[in-house]
This record gives C-alpha cells, structure tokens and sequence, in this order.
C-alpha cells in the first residue's frame, strides 16, 4: 500500500529524513518509535504534505500513485489520514460542519454523492458514542475548550468519518490518561483494523502498542530506520531506552 524509498527531507535548510526506507502492507499496522528529534513527526508532515517540508530527494508511492505529487487535499481523497499530535483549534467552526464539509469535500472527489444531513448526523453521533464524543461536543467549535484527550477522542471520531485507507497517527497518546488510551487504542482497532487498511503509529511508549498491538515495529534515528522488529522490540525499548539499539 505504501512504499517509500530513500526519502531525504528537509525544513528551513536543515535536513531531517536522511535516506528513510519503508513499506508498509494492507492489513497492517507499522510502529514508528525513536528519540525526540529523530525525524518521526517530520515523516508524518511529510507524507501529509505539509508546506514547508521539502523532499530533496528518494519517493514515496501510495496505492500505485506518486504520493509526492499530490497536494495535500488530493492525498487526502486518495485514503490518507494525518493524525496530529497537537490537533488545532479552529474558533467559529463548529465540529459537525467542518466534518461533513471535509467528508463531502473527499466524496466529492472520488465521484460519490454527498451524504445528506440527516444521513451524517445518524453516522456521526454513532462513531461520537464509540469514543465517547457527544453530540453537544460535536456542536462546539473544533476543539476549542476541549482538553488533550477529548482533542484526540474528537481525531478519532474525524477519521471514523473520513474512514481513511492510511492513517498515519502523530503521538495520538500524548496526553492521554488510562481510560482516554484505552478508547482511542480500541477506536484504532475498530476503524483501522481492515483488510484492505494499515496504520502508521508514530509513539514513544510502550503503553498504546499494549492495545493496537503492531505487527512491525521501527526505530528511527538521526532520519532513518536504523531497526526493525516484531512487538518484542518495543519491550526491548522500553526496557533499555534508545541508546544501544539507536546506536
């Protein structure tokens, strides 16, 4: 599903993604762990299109397609979803109007029909009960007010609705506390868990791997995959830190 190779990135002159290669499968979940600076959000921007991250040079392909040559909307409509580790506040949107406005906008381009109100008010007040998001929460403005982990509950029930083909999930646990982990873990499951799916997970713990439960894991340092293993080599993480194994 996802292919990148020897990708080198760079922001405001400073290189970040040094010869970065991965492949990521339908049906699977990749975690991507490393020491603060490594390169792992500037992946996830990258992949994201996000203005200001240049690609100096390497490829990355999505679905067949030349992801690097879409704009961000495009990306977007192809199935891929940026979760971010600080989600934006956005004052005098509200949450249910920027959503059906962001999922019409996707059907839109993919040739399918716009939903109807009444048809996304069903389907959005379903995924809000699942991640503990209601309804008068749907109505505020995005994410104004909200704390860390309605942020991030309210993220889920964004890619709930979009039901993206990739996601690719920033520090989705930062900040969360017990209970907020263990529904946006199960919201990943419930959503992404497909066979026709896959989920990069960009983490620095142990804790969410603990739910999700990836079936590859990956160190990334100094802007590369410098390791690669199964769920064990987390544990082995979390017990002997970055260091040697990074080294």
């Amino acid at each position: 599903m996802l292919r990148i190779e020897n990708l080198h990135a760079e922001i405001d002159g400073k290189q970040i993604l040094n010869g970065l290669t991965l492949s990521v499968g339908a049906s699977e979940v990749h975690a991507i762990m490393g020491p603060n600076g490594a390169g792992k959000s500037t992946l996830g921007y990258v992949l994201g299109g996000r203005p200001g991250y240049e690609v100096t040079s390497g490829s990355v392909v999505f679905d067949g397609k030349d992801l690097l040559d879409m704009a961000p909307d495009e990306r977007a409509a192809a199935g891929l979803f940026l979760g971010f580790q600080y989600p934006v506040e956005i004052p005098g949107v509200s949450n249910v109007q920027f959503l059906r406005t962001a999922l019409n906008a996707q059907r839109r381009a993919r040739g399918e029909a716009e939903i109807s109100a009444g048809d996304f008010l069903r389907l959005a007040r379903a995924q809000g009960e699942a991640l503990g998001v209601s309804m008068d929460m749907m109505k505020r403005n995005v994410n104004v007010g909200f704390s860390g982990g309605e942020k991030k509950r309210n993220e889920m029930v964004q890619m709930g609705l979009i039901d993206p083909r990739l996601a690719v999930l920033d520090e989705t646990d930062s900040g969360l506390d017990i209970d907020a982990l263990r529904i946006v873990g199960d919201g990943i499951n419930r959503i992404m868990r497909k066979p026709d799916k896959a989920v990069l997970l960009i983490t620095h713990y142990q804790r969410l791997l603990d739910i999700v439960e990836p079936d590859f894991v990956h160190v990334l340092a100094e802007g590369r995959i410098v390791r690669s293993g199964g769920p064990e080599l987390a544990h082995q993480l979390e017990r002997e830190g970055y260091g040697a194994i990074a080294a």
